[in-house]
């Protein structure tokens, strides 16, 4: 958990204690005066005084499923509840969603809050409320620290985590038990492994997903299990790094150059692509989230995980992700979204949200929660990871070009006549430039 220092925290405290006690004092000044007050819940008219616009993502992967159902059923009991204010909701694609709020915001008719990738920029602009300014102290303060670390701009929180994943290491039961292998915990016995189950006739030993659907993930991975990662202690980019050019150079000759990677080049094989050989069972092993576990399952696949290896034990740093939900100040409603955002973050609703995607809560009460529930087993490895995970630099608001580049060209790293150290100087000089445009 992040520290924080206590006379500062106090000294917050009391300072949104008194701006609540104020605002008190004038909605009630607001009532003697026979003045209607625009708070959800006050002063009904029988029709909302406030309509709320959220854009949000969708996590399904059908309609069956759309995360539309999920909204559907949340605005619904808040409205209830609160019927001075009406909360519109539109979800899109993973493919639109940051596209669709950033033309919104370009046309100066931004949402009131979007439920997206990404805040950095928004935040960088002033276009943001802080965190501070929309959650009570209790939902604030119930964050995962290594979440609400990651959503700070100068040190103020923006950005609010809505869903995290963490990486574990995925291997095929009925695979290894055929060859008569363990699964690795260091570098060299996954090698290892993927020899043995390439002799046996196995398409991907060890997928290595490099292609340009989400590369940025499976390359921070294993940086960070070689000992380095994207960022120094204090946010410079290090992609160069001698950490990261022994871990590229090691992928490179001991398992992409020994054939161990699978018919398809790392550098065109997407995520995806790799998640449904793993549940046709053609892969040995592959670094997975939590989704994978219902997609094998599906298939009938008998897989187990284990933390993903390091050089000489099991990685001392993973990977996580974060979706991010932000408040919008142009139209005001400050309260409001507060008060609706708080409702959001309510252990019952974060809970069914996880569980429906198979994601992991961003509060530290739905997380203690979803560890000590029988129903949410196979979710433990990934809640275990999550408290120490290393999340990307999304706080950079170069952060966005940077992963793009990485997207694009890191499979090179590992390409037949190819230099890692070469790739890497060169991405290395994307970042540093696009962190100084910024």
């Amino acid at each position: 958990m992040r520290r924080i220092d206590s006379a500062a925290e106090l000294g917050r405290q009391a300072v949104q204690q008194r701006r609540r006690r104020t605002g008190t004092g004038v909605i009630a000044a607001a009532a003697a005066l026979g003045m209607t007050a625009v708070l959800g819940g006050c002063g009904s008219t029988g029709s909302p005084d406030v309509t709320l616009k959220l854009v949000a993502a969708d996590y399904g992967d059908s309609a069956a499923n759309s995360s539309k159902k999920y909204w559907d059923a949340l605005v619904k009991a808040y409205e209830a509840k609160h019927p001075d204010v009406r909360i519109d909701v539109s979800v899109y694609s993973w493919n639109d969603v940051d596209r669709k709020v950033k033309e919104m915001v370009d046309a100066g008719d931004p949402p009131d809050m979007a439920q997206i990738g990404a805040y950095a920029d928004y935040a960088a602009k002033g276009q943001l409320y802080k965190v501070s300014d929309l959650l009570s102290i209790q939902t604030q303060a119930d964050f995962i620290g290594q979440l609400a670390d990651a959503g700070e701009v100068d040190h103020q929180q923006y950005g609010i985590p809505f869903a995290a994943s963490t990486r574990v290491l995925f291997y095929n039961k009925t695979l290894f038990a055929k060859a008569g292998i363990t699964p690795p915990r260091t570098w060299d016995e996954l090698a290892a492994d993927a020899r043995t189950l390439k002799a046996q006739g196995v398409k991907y030993p060890f997928a290595l997903p490099l292609g340009p659907e989400e590369a940025q993930a499976e390359t921070m991975q294993w940086l960070l299990s070689g000992g380095s990662g994207y960022t120094n202690d204090i946010g410079t980019y290090t992609l160069d790094s001698a950490e990261n050019v022994a871990t590229f150079g090691w992928l490179k000759d001991e398992l992409v150059a020994k054939g161990l990677t699978g018919p398809v080049a790392p550098a065109k094989l997407n995520r995806a692509d790799a998640f449904a050989a793993f549940a046709d069972g053609q892969v040995g092993m592959l670094n997975g989230h939590p989704t994978l576990i219902q997609q094998a399952a599906r298939k009938g696949v008998k897989f187990g995980t284990v933390a993903f290896p390091g050089r000489t034990g099991p990685a001392k740093a993973v990977m996580g992700v974060a979706d991010w939900m932000m408040g919008f100040k142009k139209n005001g409603h400050r309260e409001q979204i507060g008060d609706f955002l708080d409702f959001v973050y309510q252990d019952k609703n974060v809970l069914d949200f996880s569980r429906r995607y198979d994601l992991l809560p961003v509060t530290t009460s739905a997380s203690e929660a979803m560890s000590a529930s029988p129903q949410d087993q196979a979710l433990r490895p990934f809640l275990r990871e999550l408290p120490l995970a290393q999340l990307y630099p999304v706080g950079k608001t170069s952060w966005a070009t940077v992963s793009a580049e990485i997207k694009k060209r890191i499979g090179q790293a590992v390409a037949p006549g190819s230099s890692p150290a070469a790739v890497l100087g060169e991405l290395q000089s994307s970042a540093t430039t696009a962190d100084g445009s910024q």
